[in-house]
């Protein structure tokens, strides 16, 4: 699979600028930053919630955690992880595991840790587990101009930057 298709329309429609970086297969965020020989914190990673009202994402550097009771206390919402089945559903266009950020374009809430409007550039799957997308973050925080900027996410411990 290559570039997902809802990705590659949000891209065009907000004019981005972007470049793609191809890597060796990998399985997890700190696989695909050793591969692609980019730093952790600049990797963005989306993780999916989900309760009875529905599923919102959370995007956040790969070196950090969600703090689901931050979220809570936002959205007034008990989320909790969504199950790997949902996902497959959900982003059809996506290898499983490789979700791009612009959740927003699948019709979710989308949460959007502050810590990433901090760092120069940022790389995010582009669906696959072979291609990132690299941009300057001002590019990324216009593409990602729907979703809510919040603090939720802490540094995951003994993580390289």
């Amino acid at each position: 699979m290559s570039m997902s298709a809802t990705l590659q329309d949000c891209l065009r429609n907000k004019g981005s600028r972007y470049e793609i970086v191809h890597h060796p297969y990998s399985h997890s965020s700190v696989e695909t930053a050793a591969a692609a020989h980019i730093p952790g914190d600049r990797l963005v990673k989306t993780v999916l919630l989900e309760d009875e009202h529905g599923y919102v994402a959370a995007v956040l550097p790969s070196t950090y955690a969600v703090r689901l009771s931050e979220l809570w206390a936002q959205t007034g919402r008990r989320l909790v992880l969504a199950k790997e089945v949902d996902l497959r559903e959900l982003f059809k266009d996506c290898d499983a595991g490789a979700l791009p950020p612009v959740c927003a374009a699948y019709g979710m809430p989308t949460f959007l840790d502050e810590s990433l409007a901090r760092q120069p550039d940022v790389y995010f799957e582009a669906g696959d587990h072979e291609e990132l997308i690299h941009m300057d973050t001002d590019q990324f925080l216009d593409l990602m101009d729907q979703a809510e900027r919040a603090r939720f996410a802490r540094r995951m411990q003994g993580m390289p930057m």
